[in-house]
């Protein structure tokens, strides 16, 4: 494993090349931005929209706390149980039917941007948003690896599991078996098109095999 250190901006830098070199300007580019809450993701995505803008891309940020399961299903055995966070907290049938599936081949570009509110436990009502082709979308959040969800181009952030621990917050730590399973049982870090490690984002480092 080939460990190769860059700042925050040069981690920027390099996906906002590697997105615009797949982004062609008759079809959509769907980013999956993957990583436990501590390490990220939607900070990432955040920092990716305005770069990308600048080249003359339309952008849609996606988190996938948008897209969950009511409570009635997610908290079915208690609200904090792993493996039910693991198995079946996010709605990846619904992410992909109302943001994934119309920006494919051949879709229709018309997406929801938010499904479910997670506090309110109720529908957004969000109004439908129709992309150009050309359009580039990020989705960031947490165990997005694992269902075989549609994507150009994947980035996956990886913590030790100590750092994972620390930079977790208490009423959170809960959760942490359901990364350690995911880590184990998806391994994501073994086919992401990057996998970064950040336990330090002031420090991030790209992590390839050759």
């Amino acid at each position: 494993m080939r460990v190769r250190s860059v700042t925050p901006d040069g981690l920027v830098d390099e996906l906002v090349e590697r997105i615009a070199a797949i982004a062609g300007p008759d079809g959509f580019t769907r980013v999956a931005l993957d990583g436990a809450p501590a390490a990220g993701p939607d900070r990432l995505a955040e920092a990716l929209v305005e770069p990308l803008r600048a080249l003359g891309h339309e952008v849609l940020h996606v988190r996938t706390e948008d897209f969950l399961r009511p409570k009635s299903v997610r908290w079915e055995f208690g609200r904090t149980n792993a493996d039910s966070y693991y198995e079946g907290w996010l709605d990846d049938s619904g992410l992909r039917r109302e943001v994934l599936d119309p920006l494919g081949p051949g879709g229709s570009g018309r997406v929801l941007p938010t499904l479910r509110d997670p506090v309110r436990d109720r529908a957004t009502r969000a109004a439908y948003l129709t992309l150009r082709p050309g359009a580039v979308l990020l989705v960031s959040g947490d165990l997005l690896l694992g269902a075989g969800l549609p994507f150009e181009l994947t980035a996956h952030l990886v913590m030790s599991a100590g750092a994972l621990a620390r930079h977790t917050p208490p009423e959170l730590d809960w959760a942490l078996p359901a990364y350690a399973r995911y880590a184990d049982e998806v391994a994501p870090q073994t086919f992401a098109d990057l996998v970064v490690k950040v336990d330090d984002a002031r420090h991030p480092a790209i992590m390839s095999l050759d």
